[in-house]
């Protein structure tokens, strides 16, 4: 294996994806994200004024292909803008 990494980051293995039920256009639909995806979508919603749903809603309506990985790409593409930094903001639901 690789050097150990220095920092507060959970193992690779430890991030195991998540499904959660979102609304898009009054209809439920399946996600299956990573926790810290989960998170930074929140803290973005949260940052814009937005719920999750309406959040998601809007990655959708622009995506092209699967919702899980435009979502991701959503949220790189904010790092990489600066919306979201690595010291960004807890969702409130994380304690």
């Amino acid at each position: 294996m690789g050097p150990s990494r220095d920092d507060a980051r959970p193992p690779l293995k430890a991030i195991a994806p998540r499904k959660r039920s979102v609304t898009i256009a009054g209809h439920a639909t399946s996600l299956t994200l990573e926790e810290p995806f989960w998170r930074d979508l929140a803290t973005i919603a949260r940052q814009r004024g937005l719920s999750l749903n309406a959040l998601v809603a809007a990655v959708d309506a622009e995506r092209r292909g699967n919702l899980s990985s435009a979502l991701r790409l959503f949220v790189l593409d904010c790092y990489r803008r600066g919306e979201l930094t690595a010291a960004a903001d807890k969702a409130p639901d994380d304690g």
